[in-house]
C-alpha cells in the first residue's frame, strides 16, 4: 500500500489541489452574493410614511433640503452629493434613546473618520428649542467632527416633510399639534444616488455592526 502511495503521490497531490480549487469555485458560484434593497415608501411601515406617498413603489429618492448646522452654516443636498450617509432624528433634551443613538453615531464617525465618502446627518425634531448654540454645545459634548457630521435645525414643517416624505423614518405625533413628530430609533442609510438602502435600530449594537458592514458594501460597489 505504501509503495502504491509513493508511486502515485504526485498524481494524488495534484488531484487534491485540483479538487480543492474546483470545490472553491463551485462554492463561490453558488454562494448568494450580498445585496442591499432599495427602499420605497410602499416597502416601509405606513406609520412612518406620509399618506400622500405610501403608494409609491419605485424611484424614491431623498428630496433637496436646506437646514442650518451646529456652526451656523447652511447645509444642503450639495454637501452630501456623491456621499454615503446615515441620517437620523433626535432632540438634545431627549433623555431616553437619544444619548445612546448619538453615542453610536459617534462610533460610526470614528470607524469612517478617514473615509471622506461617508457622512452623517442628524435632524432635530424640536427646532424651536434646539438652536444653533444648543446644537453646538451638544456637538462638543459628543465630539462631533463638523467636516463629517452635521446636526441641523430649521423650519419645523420642512424637517417634518423630510422625515415623513424622504427618510420614511418618523411617526406622527399629536393630531392637535401641527407638524408634531415622534422620532424613532431608526438610522437611515442613504447611498450616493440619494436612495434609501437600509434602516437600523440606533440603540442596538448588533444593528450598528450591520450598518458598518452595509456602509462598507456600498463603498465597494
Amino acid at each position: 500500500m505504501l509503495r502504491i502511495l509513493k508511486k502515485y503521490r504526485i498524481f494524488l497531490g495534484v488531484f487534491l489541489v485540483f479538487s480543492a480549487v474546483v470545490l472553491s469555485l463551485f462554492y463561490s458560484a453558488l454562494k448568494p452574493k450580498k445585496t442591499l434593497p432599495i427602499f420605497n415608501p410602499s416597502d416601509v411601515n405606513p406609520e412612518l410614511v406620509d399618506s400622500t406617498i405610501q403608494y409609491k413603489s419605485k424611484y424614491h429618492t431623498i428630496a433637496d433640503f436646506s437646514f442650518v448646522n451646529q456652526n451656523g452654516k447652511t447645509i444642503t443636498q450639495k454637501d452630501y452629493e456623491g456621499k454615503i450617509y446615515v441620517a437620523d432624528f433626535f432632540f438634545t433634551t431627549c433623555g431616553s434613546i437619544c444619548p445612546k443613538m448619538t453615542t453610536n453615531l459617534s462610533d460610526i464617525q470614528k470607524v469612517f473618520a478617514n473615509d471622506p465618502k461617508v457622512k452623517l446627518l442628524s435632524h432635530t425634531v424640536f427646532p424651536e428649542t434646539d438652536s444653533v448654540p444648543v446644537l453646538k454645545a451638544y456637538a462638543k459634548k459628543y465630539k462631533v467632527d463638523a467636516s463629517k457630521w452635521n446636526l441641523v435645525t430649521g423650519d419645523k414643517k420642512e424637517i417634518y416633510t423630510m422625515a415623513r416624505k424622504s427618510y420614511l423614518a418618523v411617526k406622527l405625533g399629536e393630531p392637535s399639534e401641527l407638524y408634531d413628530m415622534v422620532h424613532t430609533e431608526n438610522f437611515v442609510l442613504v447611498d450616493t444616488k440619494k436612495r434609501v438602502r437600509g434602516f437600523y435600530d440606533g440603540t442596538n449594537k448588533e444593528d450598528m455592526k450591520r450598518l458598518i458592514d452595509d456602509i462598507r458594501f456600498l463603498s465597494a460597489e
